[in-house]
Parts: C-alpha cells; sequence; structure tokens
C-alpha cells in the first residue's frame, strides 16, 4: 500500500538537507516571535490584542509578497531543473517590481490613512487607536522585507535555503533586542511601548535588506545580473504574468479570507480577550509546527526540480505521494504531542507569565487544541497543495482547492455562527477548521489524478 514510500536514502536525506535550513529558520522567528509577544504582554491585554489587529491586514500583504515568491518558485525551480540561470534573473528581477508596487500602495495605505483602516478590523476603540500607532510606523517595512524574500525565494527554489536561514534569524534577533530596548525604555532609550515595537520592526527590516544586499554582492554560488534583472523582457514577464498571477492571487484572497477570522473575532463580545488568546496561540502554533510545515518548503523545490529535469511522470507521483504521507505522519505525531504539552506546560506555565485573564488563558488553551487536533490534516493540505500541485505546475487547480473551502464553506459558516447566531468562540473556532476538513478530499483528489505534473519552462 505504501510502496511509494521505498524512494532509497538518498532521497529523504535531500530531503532533510532542504527542509532543515527552513526549519530552523522559522522556529527561531517563531520562538523570538513568541518572545516579542511576550514583551508587548507585559504592557497589558489592550495593547497585545492592538498588535494582533495591526498583524490582520499585515497577513494579507504578507500573503501577497508570499504569492510573488511562490510563482515565482514555481518558474525558477524548473529552469534549475535545466539549469536556466538567466531565467532565474529574469523572473528574479520581475518579483523585485512586484513585490515592491504591492508592499509600497500597502505601506502609504498604512501611513496616511491608520486610524481609518485599522477601524474596519475591529470595535474596541482603545485596541483600535494603538493598532493604528503601531501600523503608522511599520507601513513602509514591508518594503524592505519584500527585496530580501524575493530574493531568499530564489536561493530556495535553487536548493540553497541557508540564506534564508542567515538573514532572517539575525533581523529576528536584532528585532527582539530593540524590542526590549524602545519598549521598555532601556540603555537610555525612551519608553514607547506598543510605538517601540513598531520601531524595532522597522530597524530590523532596514538591516535585513542591508545584509540581502551584502549577500548579492559576496555571493559567489549565484551571480545575480543586473542586465537581466532590471530588463527581465517581455516574454518572461508574460510567461510570469501567466504562471505566477494566480499564485498572486490566491495568497491575496486567501489573506483576506484569514483576516475575517479574527476581525469576526473582533465583532464578538469579549473580543479583547479573544484577540489575546488569539495572538498568543498563534505564535505557539507556529513555533509548534515549524517541523511540520518544513517539508511544504522541500516539497516544492523537490518537485519542481524534478519537472524541470524532465522525470518520468509515475516517478513524480510517487515523490509527490510521499513527501505528502510524511507530512501527515508529522502532523499526526506533533499534534498529539503538543495537545499534551498544551495542558501540560503552556496552560499552566506559559500563559500565567503573558499576564492572561481567566477567560483568555482558557480560550488561548481551547484554540491550541484545535489546531494540534487537526495538524496532521493542515500538514497534509499545505505540503499537498502548496508543494506538490503547485510546485508541479498546476497553478490554477492549486489556487481552486486552496480558496474554495474558505471563501463557499468555512467564512460563511463561521459569520453565520459567530455574528448572526451568536455562538460561542469554542463554535465559532470549530467552523473555521471546515476549510481544512473540505481542502483536504479535494487535494486527494487531484494528487491521484497526477494532472497536475506540468512543465512551465516551455512556452
Amino acid at each position: 500500500m505504501f510502496s511509494y514510500m521505498k524512494q532509497g536514502s538518498a532521497f529523504y536525506k535531500s530531503v532533510v538537507s532542504l527542509a532543515i535550513p527552513m526549519v530552523l529558520q522559522n522556529m527561531v522567528t517563531a520562538s523570538l516571535g513568541l518572545l516579542d509577544t511576550f514583551m508587548v504582554g507585559l504592557l497589558g491585554e489592550a495593547p497585545m490584542a492592538a498588535v494582533t489587529m495591526a498583524n490582520t491586514p499585515v497577513m494579507i500583504v504578507m500573503l501577497m509578497t508570499f504569492g510573488l515568491q511562490s510563482g515565482g518558485s514555481v518558474l525558477m525551480s524548473q529552469f534549475y531543473g535545466k539549469e536556466d540561470y538567466d531565467s532565474i534573473n529574469r523572473v528574479l528581477g520581475i518579483g523585485f517590481y512586484a513585490a515592491s508596487f504591492v508592499t509600497l500602495l500597502f505601506g502609504s495605505i498604512l501611513f496616511f490613512f491608520p486610524n481609518q483602516f485599522m477601524g474596519l478590523f475591529g470595535n474596541d476603540p482603545t485596541v483600535v487607536a494603538l493598532s493604528a500607532k503601531y501600523a503608522r510606523i511599520v507601513a513602509f517595512s514591508f518594503f524592505f522585507d519584500c527585496i530580501t524574500s524575493v530574493y531568499v525565494a530564489a536561493h530556495r527554489s535553487m536548493a540553497n535555503p541557508k540564506p534564508g536561514l542567515y538573514i532572517f534569524v539575525s533581523s529576528m534577533v536584532i528585532n527582539t533586542f530593540l524590542n526590549w530596548v524602545f519598549i521598555f525604555g532601556k540603555l537610555g532609550a525612551p519608553a514607547l511601548g506598543v510605538e517601540g515595537a513598531a520601531l524595532a520592526t522597522l530597524i530590523a527590516r532596514i538591516s535585513e535588506l542591508v545584509m540581502t544586499l551584502f549577500h548579492i554582492f559576496t555571493n559567489k554560488k549565484f551571480k545575480v545580473k543586473p542586465a537581466l534583472v532590471f530588463r527581465p523582457g517581455g516574454e518572461m514577464i508574460r510567461r510570469y504574468v501567466r504562471y505566477s498571477v494566480p499564485v498572486v492571487l490566491n495568497e491575496t484572497i486567501y489573506g483576506l479570507g484569514v483576516s475575517l477570522y479574527p476581525t469576526i473575532m473582533g465583532h464578538l463580545a469579549g473580543s479583547q480577550a479573544i484577540l489575546a488568546a488569539y495572538g498568543i496561540s498563534g505564535n505557539i502554533e507556529r513555533m509548534c509546527t515549524v517541523a511540520v510545515f518544513g517539508v511544504s518548503g522541500a516539497t516544492s523545490i523537490i518537485i519542481g526540480r524534478s519537472v524541470g529535469a524532465g522525470m518520468e511522470r509515475q516517478k513524480i507521483l510517487d515523490i509527490g505521494k510521499t513527501l505528502d504521507t510524511l507530512a501527515v505522519m508529522l502532523g499526526l505525531g506533533f499534534g498529539l504531542f503538543f495537545i499534551g504539552v498544551t495542558y501540560g506546560f503552556f496552560a499552566p506555565v506559559l500563559y500565567p507569565l503573558f499576564g492572561l485573564s481567566a477567560e483568555a488563558t482558557k480560550i488561548a488553551t481551547m484554540m491550541l487544541v484545535v489546531t494540534f487536533a487537526t495538524l496532521g490534516i493542515r500538514a497534509f493540505n499545505s505540503t499537498n497543495v502548496v508543494g506538490v500541485i503547485r510546485g508541479g505546475g498546476d497553478v490554477k487547480t492549486a489556487s481552486l482547492i486552496d480558496l474554495s473551502p474558505m471563501w463557499l464553506i468555512a467564512i460563511p459558516v463561521t459569520a453565520v455562527a459567530g455574528l448572526v447566531l451568536h455562538q460561542s468562540i469554542f463554535v465559532v473556532y470549530l467552523c473555521i477548521q471546515l476549510e481544512n476538513l473540505f481542502k483536504f478530499f479535494f487535494g486527494l483528489a487531484r494528487l491521484r489524478s497526477g494532472k497536475w505534473i506540468k512543465d512551465v519552462t516551455q512556452g
């Protein structure tokens, strides 16, 4: 039944070598993100809720940037399989142009209209006012971050995830240190509270870009060619639009959908406690699931490279099944383990450090238990949709599978449960999980068909 898992030790070593730098990067980033949340949480539940609210629209633009990276990676990983580095330079240039436009537009909205924009995401005046102050300072940090992200994605597509590990981990260490300085007024700096957290983020993103530029000029494995980057050519632009725009639209629309979940929560009774719990549980979740979702990043590279190199279709299909199965196994194992950790450590030991109210503690515990209980399905969905189907070149179907369960099922049901029927946060949070359940069945059917294997480098 699982004969396709017999891929040989060299294959699994390749998966591990690609996944480990991504896992380490995400683990450090998530850990420092939790530490940042802890530092903001020391200011009180309202500041924590404000940062959570401010990060809701931020998630949209970050997912758009991820879409640009991911769409470009579909092309770059297959060009890498053909050893066509000039084409990779052209795709990299288009990614820079597109990501810069998106982040500068979003940054302008946050900078010039922070109060009006943040007022769309909650109804607590205190929380909205604090989140607006935070958003205005971090507004243009996303431009600096997007340049780094697109560049790092290119190296990941060429089976070299280490630059991302070094750059992003260094940036997050700087961010955390400056949070300590500016939030609490250490080393002679003024105590700026929430605005200090935003300032630390902005400075860290600028330092991130400096490190990226240094790597561009000193790296010898992949030479960036300015003539190709700045003038990618009409043919490559058309190809990028064909295969990347669906991914960008996917991530943008998905980001809008994801932002609606906390927006719905922000309009429930007791929204301050709910948003604080949502912010903390989200950081803990990211820290605990990095190993599971590291497989997804490695899968996209392996599948894209295999398709670009012209590997036999059945072999590619077996590789896809193998990596999906590996993701499920990791998801189930880690999910069960962290349910125990939630009750044994997070709830009784960690949450009190954040100064959460009893109600927020109860909600955060519930959110984590539900999240970890469904981790096996979520791991399959991420690896299958982003890694296998999208990495194989079937970007339109991947988008359909990714978006339909959210917008046609989960969001309407969640909105009705929370805003019309006024159900408890437990029922509302369960309704959100319908997205993953339906996505699992749609994705499994497409995986088995093998129709997702498409060479996107041909015309």
